[in-house]
């Protein structure tokens, strides 16, 4: 005879979904480099209109900018970058007039609909400037996954406030999008340049010879020409085409993105710009991150993908006006979902991760770039979280402990929400766990690119609720809050 169960089941925790919903808007479009075809084709169309007579040119020129000027702040500079580009790829050289350089350049040149397909996946934190709002109100910063044409993914950034009441409003995006201009970070430190080297296997004799030479700090510039002087010398080391290889592919993935300066942060799309991320840009994971000293700093955890594996990337920023972005090295910075505490612990960086793809782990790590031991922290356990579970988003400080907002799958691939508590001092130990999902899709949340799915990538605490954005089956966004202590004490009351 089948057991039976005392166990008293529990009203469920009064979380409010709020009338909030951003969908796609196809409207919302960048101009990105175009090129079809080999260099030789290139190469010809280049020919082609740089023979064309100047009131061809003039005429054409004056048709495109008509059409587009309108829709993009600076189309003339990204014409002009574009010819550039592809001139250098080709190795083109030749003396032509501005106006022959744009309308070349507009031949390179697509609109993307960055956000055409869905918009999902987001995360949120405090906005760096919080002035001028009344008492008990927060500014924020959303990130979301935005997909478009080819199912390709960026990331895109809404602002809004809660207010004292506890109103959310989200704030209209800008009529303009931008990808931001991509440049070679300022430095890189050697020591650990070397160490994400020797983890990618490249020749260690030949890694020397390049890297030796320059000093503790070296830039892009440096290691280039570092390169060039070992390329002219008479005695090439063994695998010095593979290993240069690897060198530059590692150089260009680490790199700064800077906005206008007169631009709103609603207007940045981190759109792939290296080899690692040529296939998309995945589920950013916002933290607002004090070290010891004071200082804050926001980091963004998110996975790269090219088509073939993911790799885990970390967006740094002081402000949102100028970020880079860096490698997540080591052998346990892999697969997705990690995700950074907010604050060191115990001196060391700390991360939560899903190494093995179904289980949670906590990571230590004195460098916030390298991450080389996890210890399990979770598995599934309940019926709803089953085949596997990880994180939505970085844990949040509270007095009884860091409050992690997880995901689980269970049946027919079902994702909901739900909730642990860990302990300060050590985020190893399981305070509580909720047995029964926090959020699970409603009937009007089902249906979507992909359904039967609700996921996070971050929440934040204010006036003392929790917030949590989520996504609707891959295709758009809303939010739910609840009362903090009340979750809290559910938490206390469900020990793992």
């Amino acid at each position: 005879m089948a057991a039976v169960s005392t166990r008293k089941k529990r009203a469920p925790l009064d979380l409010r979904r709020l009338p909030i919903k951003l969908h796609s808007d196809e409207r919302r479009v960048i101009a990105r480099l175009f090129v079809l075809g080999g260099e030789g084709h290139l190469h010809a169309i280049i020919d082609r209109v740089s023979e064309l007579s100047d009131e061809t040119v003039a005429d054409n020129l004056g048709q495109v900018l008509c059409n587009f000027q309108c829709r993009h702040e600076n189309i003339a500079e990204i014409f002009e970058a574009h010819f550039q580009m592809v001139a250098d790829l080709v190795g083109w050289q030749g003396d032509l007039s501005r106006e022959r350089r744009l309308l070349i350049g507009s031949y390179f040149t697509m609109e993307y609909s960055i956000e055409a397909a869905a918009l999902f996946n987001p995360s949120i934190v405090g906005h760096p400037d919080q002035s001028g709002l009344p008492e008990g109100s927060l500014r924020f910063i959303m990130s979301l996954r935005a997909t478009g044409e080819g199912h390709l993914s960026s990331v895109v950034f809404r602002t809004g406030t809660l207010d004292r009441d506890n109103r959310v409003l989200v704030d209209p995006a800008t009529r303009f999008s931008s990808a931001l201009q991509r440049a070679p970070d300022q430095h890189y430190l050697r020591p650990l340049f070397r160490k994400k080297l020797d983890e990618m296997a490249a020749n260690a004799s030949t890694a020397d010879r390049v890297l030796d030479p320059l000093p503790e700090q070296f830039t892009y510039a440096q290691l280039k020409e570092a390169i060039v002087h070992l390329r002219r010398a008479e005695y090439k080391p063994p695998f010095f085409a593979e290993t240069v290889e690897s060198i530059l592919w590692l150089a260009r993935s680490n790199y700064q993105l800077k906005l206008a300066p007169d631009a709103d942060v609603s207007e940045i799309v981190l759109f792939p710009q290296s080899d690692n991320e040529a296939r998309g840009i995945e589920d950013l994971r916002l933290v607002r991150f004090t070290d010891d000293d004071g200082t804050v700093s926001y980091f963004g955890t998110y996975t790269a993908y090219n088509g073939f594996r993911n790799l885990p990337m970390l967006m740094e920023t002081k402000d949102f006006r100028t970020i880079e972005i860096h490698t997540l090295n080591g052998p346990c910075a892999r697969d997705k979902g990690l995700a950074l505490f907010p604050r060191r612990v115990g001196g060391h960086y700390v991360m939560c991760s899903r190494i093995d793809g179904h289980s949670l782990y906590i990571m230590y790590s004195d460098y916030v770039h390298f991450w080389e031991s996890a210890e399990r922290l979770a598995v599934p356990l309940y019926p709803w979280e089953m085949m596997l579970m990880g994180n939505c988003g970085s844990p949040l400080e509270t007095e009884a402990g860091w409050l992690l907002i997880t995901h689980g799958v269970g049946p027919m691939r079902r994702y909901c929400i739900g909730a642990m508590l860990l302990e300060l001092d050590d985020p190893l130990k399981v305070i509580g766990r909720l047995r029964e999902p926090l959020l699970a899709p409603s009937e009007a949340e089902r249906e979507g690119y992909v359904p039967n799915v609700v996921y996070s990538c971050g929440s934040v605490l204010h006036n003392g609720r929790l917030y949590i954005p989520y996504a609707m089956s891959d295709t758009a966004t809303s939010m739910a809050s609840v009362d903090a202590d009340d979750l809290i004490n559910r938490l206390l009351d469900s020990p793992a």
